[in-house]
Protein backbone atom coordinates (compact mmCIF):
# COMPACT_ATOMS: atom_id res chain seq x y z
CA UNK A 1 0.00 0.00 0.00
CA UNK A 2 1.43 3.40 -1.00
CA UNK A 3 1.78 6.21 1.54
CA UNK A 4 -0.89 8.12 -0.39
CA UNK A 5 -3.42 5.25 -0.21
CA UNK A 6 -2.65 4.75 3.49
CA UNK A 7 -3.28 8.46 4.11
CA UNK A 8 -6.58 8.27 2.20
CA UNK A 9 -7.71 5.19 4.16
CA UNK A 10 -6.95 6.84 7.52
CA UNK A 11 -8.85 9.96 6.47
CA UNK A 12 -11.78 7.83 5.26
CA UNK A 13 -12.02 6.04 8.63
CA UNK A 14 -12.02 9.33 10.55
CA UNK A 15 -14.61 10.85 8.21
CA UNK A 16 -16.89 7.82 8.45
CA UNK A 17 -16.94 8.27 12.23
CA UNK A 18 -18.43 11.74 11.59
CA UNK A 19 -21.19 10.29 9.43
CA UNK A 20 -22.11 7.97 12.29
CA UNK A 21 -22.05 10.89 14.75
CA UNK A 22 -24.43 13.20 12.92
CA UNK A 23 -26.83 10.38 12.10
CA UNK A 24 -26.87 9.41 15.78
CA UNK A 25 -27.43 12.96 17.01
CA UNK A 26 -30.12 13.76 14.41
CA UNK A 27 -32.34 10.91 15.60
CA UNK A 28 -31.42 11.32 19.28
CA UNK A 29 -32.90 14.81 19.22
CA UNK A 30 -36.21 13.28 18.02
CA UNK A 31 -36.28 11.43 21.36
CA UNK A 32 -36.25 14.81 23.09
CA UNK A 33 -39.50 16.06 21.59
CA UNK A 34 -41.92 14.33 24.04
CA UNK A 35 -39.98 15.74 27.02
CA UNK A 36 -39.47 19.13 25.44
CA UNK A 37 -43.17 19.54 24.72
CA UNK A 38 -44.01 19.12 28.40
CA UNK A 39 -40.92 20.91 29.75
CA UNK A 40 -41.71 24.06 27.73
CA UNK A 41 -45.50 23.54 27.71
CA UNK A 42 -45.58 23.64 23.92
CA UNK A 43 -48.41 23.41 21.46
CA UNK A 44 -48.06 20.75 18.76
CA UNK A 45 -47.34 23.59 16.31
CA UNK A 46 -44.39 24.76 18.41
CA UNK A 47 -43.17 21.19 18.73
CA UNK A 48 -43.31 20.94 14.94
CA UNK A 49 -41.06 23.99 14.69
CA UNK A 50 -38.24 21.81 16.05
CA UNK A 51 -37.99 19.96 12.72
CA UNK A 52 -38.44 23.24 10.84
CA UNK A 53 -35.35 24.59 12.63
CA UNK A 54 -33.39 21.53 11.51
CA UNK A 55 -34.23 21.86 7.81
CA UNK A 56 -34.04 25.65 8.05
CA UNK A 57 -30.37 25.39 9.03
CA UNK A 58 -29.63 23.42 5.85
CA UNK A 59 -31.55 25.91 3.73
CA UNK A 60 -29.93 29.03 5.21
CA UNK A 61 -26.38 27.83 5.89
CA UNK A 62 -25.40 25.29 3.23
CA UNK A 63 -24.37 27.77 0.51
CA UNK A 64 -22.46 30.05 2.96
CA UNK A 65 -20.76 26.90 4.32
CA UNK A 66 -19.74 25.86 0.80
CA UNK A 67 -18.28 29.32 0.14
CA UNK A 68 -16.40 29.24 3.44
CA UNK A 69 -14.97 25.78 2.75
CA UNK A 70 -13.62 26.96 -0.58
CA UNK A 71 -11.57 29.46 1.44
CA UNK A 72 -10.47 27.43 4.48
CA UNK A 73 -10.44 23.85 3.18
CA UNK A 74 -12.13 20.59 4.19
CA UNK A 75 -10.21 19.92 7.40
CA UNK A 76 -10.80 23.33 9.01
CA UNK A 77 -14.40 23.17 7.86
CA UNK A 78 -14.87 19.85 9.63
CA UNK A 79 -13.35 21.23 12.84
CA UNK A 80 -15.58 24.33 12.62
CA UNK A 81 -18.64 22.14 12.11
CA UNK A 82 -17.78 20.03 15.16
CA UNK A 83 -17.16 23.06 17.36
CA UNK A 84 -20.48 24.58 16.26
CA UNK A 85 -22.26 21.31 17.11
CA UNK A 86 -20.64 21.28 20.56
CA UNK A 87 -21.82 24.86 21.21
CA UNK A 88 -25.33 23.82 20.19
CA UNK A 89 -25.26 20.88 22.62
CA UNK A 90 -24.04 23.13 25.45
CA UNK A 91 -26.88 25.57 24.81
CA UNK A 92 -29.34 22.83 25.74
CA UNK A 93 -28.22 23.29 29.35
CA UNK A 94 -29.48 26.89 29.87
CA UNK A 95 -32.49 26.16 27.63
CA UNK A 96 -33.59 23.37 29.97
CA UNK A 97 -32.60 25.22 33.16
CA UNK A 98 -34.63 28.31 32.33
CA UNK A 99 -37.29 26.34 30.41
CA UNK A 100 -37.04 28.97 27.70
CA UNK A 101 -38.24 27.75 24.29
CA UNK A 102 -36.42 30.47 22.34
CA UNK A 103 -33.08 29.39 23.83
CA UNK A 104 -33.90 25.79 22.96
CA UNK A 105 -34.65 26.75 19.36
CA UNK A 106 -31.35 28.64 19.21
CA UNK A 107 -29.59 25.56 20.61
CA UNK A 108 -31.19 23.24 18.08
CA UNK A 109 -30.56 25.61 15.16
CA UNK A 110 -26.90 25.92 16.23
CA UNK A 111 -26.57 22.15 16.48
CA UNK A 112 -28.19 21.71 13.06
CA UNK A 113 -25.95 24.48 11.69
CA UNK A 114 -22.88 22.55 12.84
CA UNK A 115 -24.20 19.40 11.17
CA UNK A 116 -24.83 21.43 8.00
CA UNK A 117 -21.22 22.63 7.88
CA UNK A 118 -20.03 19.11 8.65
CA UNK A 119 -22.13 17.56 5.89
CA UNK A 120 -21.18 20.19 3.32
CA UNK A 121 -17.52 19.44 4.10
CA UNK A 122 -17.57 15.67 4.65
CA UNK A 123 -19.63 14.54 1.65
CA UNK A 124 -17.35 15.97 -1.06
CA UNK A 125 -14.21 15.14 0.97
CA UNK A 126 -15.15 11.44 1.00
CA UNK A 127 -15.90 11.71 -2.72
CA UNK A 128 -12.41 13.03 -3.55
CA UNK A 129 -10.48 10.55 -1.37
CA UNK A 130 -9.65 8.41 -4.38
CA UNK A 131 -10.78 7.95 -7.96
CA UNK A 132 -13.90 9.57 -9.43
CA UNK A 133 -15.12 6.06 -10.36
CA UNK A 134 -15.11 4.93 -6.72
CA UNK A 135 -16.72 8.09 -5.30
CA UNK A 136 -20.27 6.68 -5.13
CA UNK A 137 -19.08 3.47 -3.49
CA UNK A 138 -17.10 5.38 -0.83
CA UNK A 139 -19.93 7.77 -0.04
CA UNK A 140 -22.47 4.93 0.12
CA UNK A 141 -20.26 3.14 2.65
CA UNK A 142 -19.84 6.28 4.80
CA UNK A 143 -23.59 6.96 4.60
CA UNK A 144 -24.22 3.35 5.71
CA UNK A 145 -22.55 4.19 9.00
CA UNK A 146 -24.69 7.32 9.15
CA UNK A 147 -27.72 5.00 8.94
CA UNK A 148 -26.18 2.79 11.63
CA UNK A 149 -26.15 5.85 13.90
CA UNK A 150 -29.81 6.54 13.15
CA UNK A 151 -30.66 2.89 13.90
CA UNK A 152 -28.88 2.88 17.29
CA UNK A 153 -30.01 6.32 18.48
CA UNK A 154 -33.67 5.47 19.26
CA UNK A 155 -32.62 2.76 21.73
CA UNK A 156 -30.08 5.07 23.39
CA UNK A 157 -32.62 7.89 23.47
CA UNK A 158 -35.21 5.63 25.07
CA UNK A 159 -32.69 4.56 27.70
CA UNK A 160 -31.18 7.98 28.52
CA UNK A 161 -33.99 10.43 27.76
CA UNK A 162 -37.31 8.57 27.79
CA UNK A 163 -36.56 5.88 30.38
CA UNK A 164 -39.27 7.12 32.74
CA UNK A 165 -42.84 8.19 32.05
CA UNK A 166 -43.34 11.68 30.65
CA UNK A 167 -46.31 13.34 32.34
CA UNK A 168 -49.01 15.00 30.27
CA UNK A 169 -49.80 18.70 30.60
CA UNK A 170 -52.92 17.83 32.59
CA UNK A 171 -50.92 15.68 35.02
CA UNK A 172 -48.35 18.44 35.50
CA UNK A 173 -51.06 21.04 36.15
CA UNK A 174 -52.54 18.77 38.84
CA UNK A 175 -49.27 18.78 40.83
CA UNK A 176 -48.64 21.17 43.71
CA UNK A 177 -46.27 24.04 42.95
CA UNK A 178 -43.37 22.50 44.89
CA UNK A 179 -43.90 19.06 43.34
CA UNK A 180 -44.22 20.61 39.90
CA UNK A 181 -40.89 22.43 40.29
CA UNK A 182 -39.18 19.22 41.40
CA UNK A 183 -40.65 17.33 38.44
CA UNK A 184 -39.69 20.00 35.88
CA UNK A 185 -36.17 20.16 37.34
CA UNK A 186 -35.81 16.41 36.87
CA UNK A 187 -37.13 16.76 33.32
CA UNK A 188 -34.53 19.44 32.64
CA UNK A 189 -31.77 17.19 33.97
CA UNK A 190 -32.94 14.36 31.73
CA UNK A 191 -32.38 16.66 28.74
CA UNK A 192 -29.16 18.26 30.00
CA UNK A 193 -27.04 15.28 30.97
CA UNK A 194 -26.99 13.44 27.61
CA UNK A 195 -26.16 16.61 25.70
CA UNK A 196 -23.38 17.63 28.06
CA UNK A 197 -21.86 14.21 27.43
CA UNK A 198 -22.30 14.54 23.67
CA UNK A 199 -20.73 18.04 23.74
CA UNK A 200 -17.68 16.65 25.54
CA UNK A 201 -17.34 13.82 23.03
CA UNK A 202 -17.63 16.24 20.08
CA UNK A 203 -14.92 18.52 21.54
CA UNK A 204 -12.57 15.53 21.84
CA UNK A 205 -13.36 14.59 18.23
CA UNK A 206 -12.70 18.18 17.10
CA UNK A 207 -9.28 18.11 18.84
CA UNK A 208 -8.45 14.83 17.11
CA UNK A 209 -9.32 16.32 13.72
CA UNK A 210 -7.36 19.46 14.56
CA UNK A 211 -4.13 17.52 15.04
CA UNK A 212 -4.57 14.48 12.80
CA UNK A 213 -2.84 14.67 9.43
CA UNK A 214 -5.36 14.57 6.60
CA UNK A 215 -4.53 14.87 2.90
CA UNK A 216 -4.96 18.40 1.55
CA UNK A 217 -7.06 17.94 -1.55
CA UNK A 218 -8.50 21.40 -2.08
CA UNK A 219 -6.72 24.27 -3.74
CA UNK A 220 -8.07 27.81 -3.98
CA UNK A 221 -11.47 27.83 -5.69
CA UNK A 222 -11.78 29.92 -8.86
CA UNK A 223 -13.72 33.18 -8.72
CA UNK A 224 -17.30 33.24 -9.88
CA UNK A 225 -17.82 29.67 -8.69
CA UNK A 226 -21.53 29.89 -7.93
CA UNK A 227 -22.30 31.55 -11.25
CA UNK A 228 -20.53 28.72 -13.04
CA UNK A 229 -22.28 26.07 -10.95
CA UNK A 230 -25.76 27.50 -11.46
CA UNK A 231 -25.21 27.09 -15.19
CA UNK A 232 -24.07 23.47 -14.76
CA UNK A 233 -26.99 21.33 -15.96
CA UNK A 234 -25.85 18.10 -14.30
CA UNK A 235 -25.37 19.76 -10.90
CA UNK A 236 -28.71 21.57 -10.96
CA UNK A 237 -30.54 18.41 -12.04
CA UNK A 238 -28.78 16.63 -9.17
CA UNK A 239 -29.90 19.37 -6.77
CA UNK A 240 -33.52 18.75 -7.79
CA UNK A 241 -32.84 15.04 -7.30
CA UNK A 242 -31.68 15.65 -3.71
CA UNK A 243 -34.77 17.83 -3.08
CA UNK A 244 -37.28 15.21 -4.25
CA UNK A 245 -35.41 12.27 -2.68
CA UNK A 246 -35.26 13.81 0.81
CA UNK A 247 -38.83 15.01 0.50
CA UNK A 248 -40.14 11.59 -0.54
CA UNK A 249 -38.17 9.72 2.13
CA UNK A 250 -39.29 12.04 4.94
CA UNK A 251 -42.89 12.14 3.68
CA UNK A 252 -43.18 8.35 3.74
CA UNK A 253 -41.36 8.00 7.07
CA UNK A 254 -43.41 10.72 8.75
CA UNK A 255 -46.81 9.25 7.89
CA UNK A 256 -46.16 5.50 8.09
CA UNK A 257 -47.75 5.10 11.53
CA UNK A 258 -50.88 6.99 10.46
CA UNK A 259 -51.03 5.07 7.17
CA UNK A 260 -50.85 1.71 8.93
CA UNK A 261 -53.38 2.80 11.54
CA UNK A 262 -55.80 4.01 8.85
CA UNK A 263 -55.63 0.55 7.24
CA UNK A 264 -56.53 -1.01 10.62
CA UNK A 265 -53.36 -3.10 10.75
CA UNK A 266 -53.13 -3.19 14.57
CA UNK A 267 -55.90 -5.78 14.85
CA UNK A 268 -54.41 -7.83 12.02
CA UNK A 269 -51.04 -7.82 13.80
CA UNK A 270 -52.66 -8.96 17.05
CA UNK A 271 -54.34 -11.85 15.24
CA UNK A 272 -51.17 -13.03 13.48
CA UNK A 273 -48.69 -15.03 15.57
CA UNK A 274 -45.73 -14.06 13.37
CA UNK A 275 -46.56 -10.33 13.14
CA UNK A 276 -47.45 -10.15 16.82
CA UNK A 277 -44.08 -11.70 17.69
CA UNK A 278 -42.23 -9.18 15.50
CA UNK A 279 -44.04 -6.22 17.08
CA UNK A 280 -43.44 -7.47 20.62
CA UNK A 281 -39.76 -8.16 19.88
CA UNK A 282 -39.23 -4.62 18.58
CA UNK A 283 -41.18 -3.03 21.45
CA UNK A 284 -39.78 -5.35 24.10
CA UNK A 285 -43.20 -5.84 25.69
CA UNK A 286 -46.58 -7.49 25.18
CA UNK A 287 -48.88 -5.64 22.80
CA UNK A 288 -52.05 -6.71 24.57
CA UNK A 289 -52.59 -3.48 26.45
CA UNK A 290 -50.70 -0.87 24.44
CA UNK A 291 -52.01 1.60 21.88
CA UNK A 292 -52.62 0.70 18.25
CA UNK A 293 -50.19 3.43 17.19
CA UNK A 294 -47.39 1.79 19.16
CA UNK A 295 -48.23 -1.63 17.71
CA UNK A 296 -47.97 -0.48 14.09
CA UNK A 297 -45.20 1.99 14.91
CA UNK A 298 -42.90 -0.89 15.81
CA UNK A 299 -42.67 -1.77 12.12
CA UNK A 300 -41.34 1.67 11.10
CA UNK A 301 -37.92 0.52 12.30
CA UNK A 302 -37.77 -1.72 9.20
CA UNK A 303 -38.12 1.32 6.94
CA UNK A 304 -35.04 3.02 8.40
CA UNK A 305 -33.08 -0.22 8.93
CA UNK A 306 -33.64 -1.02 5.25
CA UNK A 307 -31.82 2.20 4.37
CA UNK A 308 -28.79 1.07 6.40
CA UNK A 309 -28.67 -2.41 4.85
CA UNK A 310 -29.16 -1.00 1.36
CA UNK A 311 -26.23 1.38 1.72
CA UNK A 312 -23.83 -1.41 2.64
CA UNK A 313 -25.11 -3.34 -0.40
CA UNK A 314 -25.00 -0.18 -2.50
CA UNK A 315 -21.36 0.46 -1.60
CA UNK A 316 -20.56 -2.84 -3.34
CA UNK A 317 -22.95 -2.45 -6.27
CA UNK A 318 -21.74 1.06 -7.15
CA UNK A 319 -18.19 -0.29 -7.11
CA UNK A 320 -18.82 -2.97 -9.74
CA UNK A 321 -21.60 -1.27 -11.76
CA UNK A 322 -22.16 2.22 -13.12
CA UNK A 323 -23.59 4.26 -10.19
CA UNK A 324 -26.08 5.97 -12.51
CA UNK A 325 -27.56 2.59 -13.53
CA UNK A 326 -27.73 1.45 -9.90
CA UNK A 327 -29.53 4.70 -9.06
CA UNK A 328 -32.11 4.17 -11.81
CA UNK A 329 -32.67 0.54 -10.77
CA UNK A 330 -33.19 1.46 -7.10
CA UNK A 331 -35.55 4.32 -8.03
CA UNK A 332 -37.58 1.92 -10.22
CA UNK A 333 -37.68 -0.47 -7.24
CA UNK A 334 -39.04 2.31 -5.04
CA UNK A 335 -41.65 3.18 -7.67
CA UNK A 336 -42.83 -0.42 -7.88
CA UNK A 337 -43.06 -0.78 -4.09
CA UNK A 338 -45.16 2.40 -3.79
CA UNK A 339 -47.46 1.26 -6.61
CA UNK A 340 -47.92 -2.14 -4.94
CA UNK A 341 -48.79 -0.46 -1.63
CA UNK A 342 -51.26 1.84 -3.38
CA UNK A 343 -52.93 -1.11 -5.09
CA UNK A 344 -53.20 -3.49 -2.12
CA UNK A 345 -54.25 -3.63 1.52
CA UNK A 346 -53.15 -5.41 4.69
CA UNK A 347 -49.67 -6.80 5.18
CA UNK A 348 -48.81 -6.63 1.46
CA UNK A 349 -49.43 -2.87 1.48
CA UNK A 350 -47.44 -2.54 4.72
CA UNK A 351 -44.34 -4.53 3.75
CA UNK A 352 -44.17 -3.05 0.25
CA UNK A 353 -44.08 0.53 1.56
CA UNK A 354 -41.54 -0.47 4.22
CA UNK A 355 -39.37 -1.93 1.45
CA UNK A 356 -39.10 1.55 -0.06
CA UNK A 357 -36.56 2.28 2.70
CA UNK A 358 -34.22 -0.32 1.19
CA UNK A 359 -34.45 1.30 -2.23
CA UNK A 360 -34.05 4.82 -0.79
CA UNK A 361 -30.71 3.79 0.66
CA UNK A 362 -28.28 4.65 -2.12
CA UNK A 363 -30.09 7.67 -3.51
CA UNK A 364 -28.54 10.55 -1.57
CA UNK A 365 -24.87 9.49 -1.83
CA UNK A 366 -25.22 8.39 -5.46
CA UNK A 367 -27.07 11.52 -6.63
CA UNK A 368 -24.54 13.62 -4.71
CA UNK A 369 -21.44 12.06 -6.30
CA UNK A 370 -22.96 12.03 -9.79
CA UNK A 371 -23.84 15.73 -9.42
CA UNK A 372 -20.35 16.85 -8.35
CA UNK A 373 -18.48 14.58 -10.78
CA UNK A 374 -15.79 16.55 -12.62
CA UNK A 375 -16.26 19.79 -10.70
CA UNK A 376 -12.78 19.65 -9.10
CA UNK A 377 -12.12 22.77 -6.95
CA UNK A 378 -15.77 23.82 -7.13
CA UNK A 379 -16.92 20.74 -5.21
CA UNK A 380 -17.25 22.50 -1.80
CA UNK A 381 -19.54 25.15 -3.30
CA UNK A 382 -21.42 22.49 -5.27
CA UNK A 383 -21.86 20.60 -1.99
CA UNK A 384 -23.39 23.74 -0.47
CA UNK A 385 -25.96 23.92 -3.27
CA UNK A 386 -26.82 20.23 -2.96
CA UNK A 387 -27.13 20.32 0.84
CA UNK A 388 -29.40 23.37 0.58
CA UNK A 389 -31.84 21.16 -1.29
CA UNK A 390 -32.26 18.93 1.76
CA UNK A 391 -34.98 21.50 2.49
CA UNK A 392 -37.17 19.20 0.42
CA UNK A 393 -37.74 17.39 3.72
CA UNK A 394 -39.55 20.49 5.00
CA UNK A 395 -41.63 21.13 1.87
CA UNK A 396 -42.79 17.84 0.33
CA UNK A 397 -44.12 16.17 3.55
CA UNK A 398 -46.65 18.97 4.25
CA UNK A 399 -47.77 18.79 0.61
CA UNK A 400 -48.21 15.03 1.00
CA UNK A 401 -50.16 15.67 4.20
CA UNK A 402 -52.43 18.16 2.43
CA UNK A 403 -53.13 15.67 -0.36
CA UNK A 404 -53.87 13.01 2.26
CA UNK A 405 -56.36 15.31 3.99
CA UNK A 406 -58.21 15.84 0.70
CA UNK A 407 -57.85 12.51 -1.12
CA UNK A 408 -56.53 9.88 1.30
CA UNK A 409 -53.14 8.22 1.80
CA UNK A 410 -53.07 6.05 -1.29
CA UNK A 411 -53.95 8.84 -3.71
CA UNK A 412 -51.40 11.12 -2.05
CA UNK A 413 -48.69 8.60 -2.98
CA UNK A 414 -48.90 10.02 -6.52
CA UNK A 415 -46.71 12.90 -5.27
CA UNK A 416 -44.12 10.38 -4.06
CA UNK A 417 -44.26 8.57 -7.42
CA UNK A 418 -43.43 11.83 -9.20
CA UNK A 419 -40.40 12.24 -6.94
CA UNK A 420 -39.04 8.77 -7.68
CA UNK A 421 -39.92 9.16 -11.36
CA UNK A 422 -37.62 12.18 -11.53
CA UNK A 423 -34.78 10.21 -9.92
CA UNK A 424 -35.20 7.44 -12.54
CA UNK A 425 -34.99 10.17 -15.21
CA UNK A 426 -31.84 11.69 -13.66
CA UNK A 427 -30.14 8.30 -13.46
CA UNK A 428 -30.93 7.61 -17.13
CA UNK A 429 -29.61 11.04 -18.19
CA UNK A 430 -26.35 10.45 -16.28
CA UNK A 431 -26.01 6.93 -17.75
CA UNK A 432 -26.19 8.37 -21.28
CA UNK A 433 -23.81 11.23 -20.52
CA UNK A 434 -21.08 8.97 -19.11
CA UNK A 435 -20.97 6.32 -21.88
Amino acid sequence: MTQKNKSYRTAFIFLTSLFFLWGFITVLVDSLIPRIRELFTLTYFQAGLVQFAFFGAYFLLSIPAGFMLSKIGYKKGIVLGLVTMAVGCLLFYPAASYREFNIFMLAYFTLAGGMTILQVAANPYVAVLGSEEGASSRLNLSQAFNSLGTAIAPAIGAMLILSDKVKSTEEIDALSESTKEIYLASEAAAVQSPFLGIAGFIVVLALIFLFVKLPKLLQKAPKGGYGTLLRNRSLMMGAIGIFVYVGAEVAIGSYLVNYFDKMGLADAIKNSDVMRSISETVLGTSITDISNLAIVGAFVTFYWSGAMIGRFVGAYLTKILKPSKVLSAFAIGALLMVIISMSTTGFVAMWSILAVGLFNSIMFPTIFTLAIDGLDELKPQASGILCTMIVGGAIIPPLYGKLTDNFGFKSAFILVLLCYGYIVFYGRIKSRSTK
